[in-house]
């Protein structure tokens, strides 16, 4: 079997599950290709030139309408032989769109990445031209099938996984309080989703042998500097982190910390986790508490509430043998439960199970007649003031 995954590589959890996928796929004799969007000859990102040899781009133009570069993805759909098609919801508009016009022999999947009301209302829209649909959170499952009237007999979950040969078990002896606790974040440097603007807060609250690692580009790393407490040299910006250097990373740090609005299966959390960093992360309910065993294998805090995030770190700054538990607990966790092959096994079954008895869809949209359902468009809640949607997305977390 032949499955083409819509994204193109970056830097990022969502190419970073297609890596995992792709090798865990394999032995189950899935072949699993990349199929992304290039525009004016725009090539492979730094770093990632290898990755040529497991996709391809469609090319397009600038000046191309959404119909234009649909047909050329569907042509090379076609060309590549594939058997179906893997759509991350809302990666890409023209690519989330395309499983409503597809000839209806091709297998499609689509998988749910996160909880946002915006990222539901795409998942409604093409609903009823996917065979399946895979969210990577039981919150995602629960959202979907309870409030958004998807087929529970359709809707699965399967985690994100990471390779767990790529993080040494190597035990963390227990370190000296004098020496101060080492807290990393990394991930996109961006406030609305992942909570940056309160790491200033939250390292203020702690002793000065604290130090801070901030990993990671986005577009609020200048806001989130110069909010950083003045004059102080224990914030280091690393910057972007290559794939396979993030099990040094964070092998290098004792506290992974994620202050996170939203999220829907972190993977930079198992990562950590894997490496024995302990993670210190907001509560989101069926996302961080389905890896998290809260006290025994991390910590988690109410979400946009630095002083309590800060008085967990405390705790852990004065009881290092606890912070070693948690550190063995959190190794064990992802071993049991996260790793590849559990989450190439499921999404193996489930092909497998589609294509031997494909469950009904909506016939195919005729091409010529292209058009984004409102779901795939921006809503009234792209306009709202960005404090006012931060302080409405904790309190839907904490309601």
């Amino acid at each position: 079997m032949k499955i083409a995954y819509f994204v193109q590589p970056h830097l990022g959890g969502t190419y970073t599950v297609f890596r995992h996928l792709r090798g865990g796929l394999a032995p189950h004799g899935i072949e699993l290709c990349w199929l992304g969007l290039s525009s004016g000859g725009q090539g492979l990102p730094a770093g990632l030139e290898r990755e040529a040899a497991f996709g391809s781009f469609v090319e397009t133009s600038g000046a191309e309408d959404g119909k234009s570069i649909a047909r050329r993805m569907e042509r090379a759909i076609l060309a590549g032989g594939f058997d179906g098609v893997v759509v991350n919801v809302l990666s890409d508009r023209v690519q989330t769109n395309i499983v409503r016009y597809l000839p209806p022999e091709l297998l499609r999947l689509m998988v749910v990445h996160n909880i946002t009301p915006g990222t539901y209302a795409a998942a409604q829209a093409i609903r009823p031209y996917v065979h399946a649909t895979v969210c990577v959170s039981q919150r995602c499952r629960d959202d979907l099938v309870k409030r958004h009237h998807f087929s529970a007999d359709r809707t699965f979950v399967v985690a994100n996984a990471v390779s767990t040969a790529a993080f040494p078990e190597v035990d963390r002896l227990p370190r000296p309080i004098g020496e101060g606790l080492r807290i990393l974040f990394l991930g996109r440097i961006e406030d609305a989703s992942k909570g940056v603007m309160w790491l200033p807060d939250i390292l203020e609250r702690l002793p000065a042998s604290a130090t801070l690692t901030v990993a990671g580009d986005g577009p609020d790393l200048r806001r989130l500097k110069a909010a950083m407490p003045g004059g102080t040299p224990r914030v280091v910006y690393a910057g972007a982190v290559a794939a396979d250097a993030v099990a040094g990373v964070m092998a290098a740090h004792d506290i992974f910390l994620m202050p996170s609005r939203y999220e829907g299966l972190p993977l930079a959390l198992v990562e950590a986790m894997a490496a024995g960093c302990v993670p210190v992360a907001s509560a989101l309910r069926g996302v961080t508490d389905m890896i998290v065993d809260d006290g025994r294998d991390g910590m988690l805090f109410p979400v946009g509430d630095p002083a309590k995030a800060a008085s967990l770190l405390r705790v852990l700054d004065k009881d290092r043998a606890r912070l070693h538990r948690l550190s063995i607990g959190a190794r064990r966790k992802v071993a049991g439960a996260f790793t590849v092959e559990r989450m190439a096994e499921r999404y193996a079954a489930l092909l497998y199970d589609i294509e031997a008895a494909p469950p009904p869809i909506a016939a195919p949209l005729s091409m010529d007649r292209w058009s984004l359902p409102s779901g795939l468009r921006a809503g009234l809640r792209t306009f709202l003031p960005r404090p006012l949607k931060n302080w409405l997305r904790v309190v839907r977390e904490r309601l």
